[in-house]
């Protein structure tokens, strides 16, 4: 059984997740990045376990591009791990692109097992600064809002 928003609250739900997105610091937004793109990982692997395969295309290719966003907002001389970083992104990139061309639940549970240490060191980073105003923010779309 499937439920279905109003289309009113569909609109309101649309409407309070870009004002939050637009409200928010960079550090924040680099954490609800870090979210959604772990949201679809899971989404994407539970469906190539349950072999639908739309599905996880669409959760695999929506994590691509947030991890595109991650890759071209990077600083890569901002500091010494920058590289590294970058180089990270490119893996799970690529790793992603495998495991949806490959329907490939495994690799798709490596990017995970990858990429949520850092969602949590970017979540307890994020903790121990200062709100700041955020900067013109480029996340609306890839944060599947606007």
């Amino acid at each position: 059984m499937t439920m279905t928003m109003a289309p009113g609250t569909q609109a309101q739900r649309s409407r309070y997740n870009r004002d939050a997105v637009l409200s928010a610091t960079p550090v924040r937004l680099l954490t609800m990045l870090y979210d959604r793109l772990l949201l679809d990982l899971n989404r994407a692997e539970a469906a190539q376990l349950r072999q639908d395969w739309q599905i996880a295309s669409d959760n695999l290719l929506h994590a691509q591009a947030i991890v595109s966003e991650l890759s071209t907002s990077l600083n890569v001389d901002a500091w010494d791990g920058g590289e590294g970083l970058f180089s990270l992104y490119t893996y799970a990139s690529t790793a992603m692109m495998s495991a949806n061309t490959s329907r490939n639940s495994e690799r798709t549970r490596e990017c995970i097992q990858l990429l949520e240490p850092l969602r949590q060191t970017w979540h307890e980073a994020a903790g121990m600064l200062p709100a700041a105003p955020a900067s013109t923010p480029r996340a609306g779309g890839v944060l599947g809002i606007g």
